[in-house]
């Protein structure tokens, strides 16, 4: 009975001694697991900057050193916050519309882009939601022809640094009904800060239908007559575009395809602007204007289709585009100064000019006009001065370099008799033109290499020819040599052909400007 007592009392001793064998191993299995956890976690919180992950209390058996005392302050836990709904990309590659989102995509707004359906009002409403937040972009997608009507995305009040991504194709309306009795614009942009239009996509203003009607109420070029053809068979005005189902249905006043109004630092690159009714793109009132990398494109037969329209705009920079119109590629009107445009090519198209200015008697002014690097060809001038008869102001501070010209009618000119219209008045008052500067114009001409027309009572004053080549062309106008009234200046090279009708110096009975007359 002891015996068997004792039997079972060391089989129970050992069965006790092997469970907590058992129990040590797995504590210290646990342990280890643990503490390998803790490590990661510590390691991943110092990763990400943070000190509130697992803190490590098994590494020695003692407690770390308690934190600064500030850490201490008695803060209720705070709760977990509610994290917004993502924003659920867009089966069209933007993002859905929510409170926090910075890009606004046309189509997350109801339009359509299928080129038929009026996707006007989903353009307001993107802007409307993008205008609310500074340095937003609002999306046209690639692949997508949206059809918009006349719109204008207004400032003052929106934010600053707004993006209009424009990578598919906008097309304008040929139904009259959307125009009105005729508006001066198609798309606008009014009044904003940090304004910037760029992308791959384009602007077809699709306006042929404006090009046929009443062409003969619409100004035209004057430089027209300088070009005499060698028969009859060419009419004085160009031919019109063909025309088709649209003509005289659209209203009498041309829109500009693209304008901008009252603004500051604004960008437009990447984009093409074409087939506008009448000015492809405006920059009216606006400082710190950049534009790069555009295509205009028309025909150059389209009526007073201008590239890009400078007025009352300063410190503006244009570079590295192809502009192709029925009008001036570029055109820079009073109130411009501080402008550059260098690397863009032109043609066809009427050149580059300052003005018209001073027509109905008004005051232009003009300076620090800087146009070089330029490539023209079959264009009708090449650079260009044009002033109205009885104006005021002045242009001064003009240099004109490095321009190539190819099979251009007339590639100087400074004509201060400009009248696009029937017929004007002989008036004494003028545009005072001084500081003209004309260097490294090459290539060859149709017509006539230069022509300068100054005023009787206000000459040409400061004109300086240098490094002038160039080469006549016989196609199908009568050729005429240099033509020089009232210009004053100098030659520092000789020219080809030589340039003899400029006279050297200053006019001996220069009017004093009054005034009225100095900007």
């Amino acid at each position: 009975m002891g015996g068997v007592n004792f039997r079972s009392l060391t089989f129970m001793i050992l069965i006790a001694f092997f469970v907590w064998c058992s129990s040590i191993e797995t504590c210290i299995a646990r342990r280890g697991k643990h503490w390998r956890q803790s490590r990661y976690a510590a390691a991943l919180s110092k990763k990400k900057g943070g000190s509130h992950g697992h803190r490590n209390y098994h590494n020695g058996g003692s407690k770390p050193k308690p934190p600064p005392p500030q850490s201490h302050k008695a803060t209720p836990s705070p709760k977990p916050k509610e994290e917004a709904p993502p924003s659920t990309p867009s089966p069209h590659g933007g993002y859905g519309y929510d409170q926090q989102s910075t890009v606004f995509n046309v189509l997350d707004f109801g339009a359509k882009g299928d080129g038929k359906s009026d996707d006007t009002k989903a353009f307001q409403d993107t802007w409307a939601a993008a205008c609310k937040v500074e340095a937003s972009t609002v999306v046209v997608p690639a692949e997508f022809v949206f059809l918009v009507g006349p719109i204008s995305f207004s400032g003052p009040y929106c934010q600053a640094n707004i993006v209009f991504q424009l990578d598919g194709t906008i097309i304008a309306p040929t139904d009259a009904r959307p125009w009105g009795k005729g508006l001066l614009q198609w798309l606008e942009f009014t009044k904003l800060k940090g304004i910037a239009i760029q992308g791959k996509g384009i602007l077809d203003g699709r306006g042929s239908g404006w090009w046929q009607d009443a062409p003969y109420e619409d100004p035209y070029d004057d430089e027209r007559k300088l070009i005499i053809p060698l028969n009859s068979t060419v009419q004085e005005r160009p031919p019109m575009p063909v025309r088709n189902e649209l003509s005289g249905k659209m209203p009498s006043i041309k829109p500009t395809a693209l304008r901008f109004y009252g603004s500051f630092n604004v960008t437009v690159t990447g984009i093409t602007i074409q087939n506008s009714p009448q000015c492809h793109l405006k920059f009216d009132n606006c400082m710190g204007v950049v534009v790069h990398d555009i295509t205009v494109s028309s025909p150059g037969d389209s009526p007073n289709t201008d590239g890009i329209h400078l007025q009352n705009s300063n410190d503006v920079l244009i570079h590295s585009s192809d502009l192709a119109c029925g009008d001036d590629c570029v055109s820079i009107q009073t109130g411009c100064s501080n402008v550059y445009i260098h690397n863009v090519n032109c043609g066809p198209g009427h050149g580059i000019s300052i003005g018209s200015l001073g027509r109905d008697n008004t005051k232009a002014c003009v300076s620090n006009i800087t146009v070089r690097d330029i490539v023209m060809h079959n264009t009708m001038n090449g650079v260009r001065i044009k002033t109205w008869q009885g104006g005021s102001g002045s242009v001064q501070g003009v240099l004109f370099s490095n321009i190539q010209v190819s099979e251009v009618q007339l590639p100087i000119v400074i004509d201060q008799f400009y009248c696009d219209k029937r017929k004007c008045s002989n008036e004494t008052a003028a545009v005072a033109l001084s500081g003209i500067t004309y260097e490294k114009i090459r290539g060859t001409y149709t017509v006539k290499p230069v022509h300068f027309a100054c005023s009787d009572s206000l000459p040409c004053i400061g004109v300086t020819l240098s490094a002038i080549e160039l080469k006549p062309v016989q196609e199908r106008y009568h050729l005429y040599d240099p033509f020089c009234w009232q210009t004053f200046g100098e030659l520092t090279t000789p020219t080809v052909p030589p340039i003899s009708c400029l006279q050297i110096g200053k006019p001996t009975n220069n009017r004093v400007q009054s005034d009225h007359d100095v900007c």
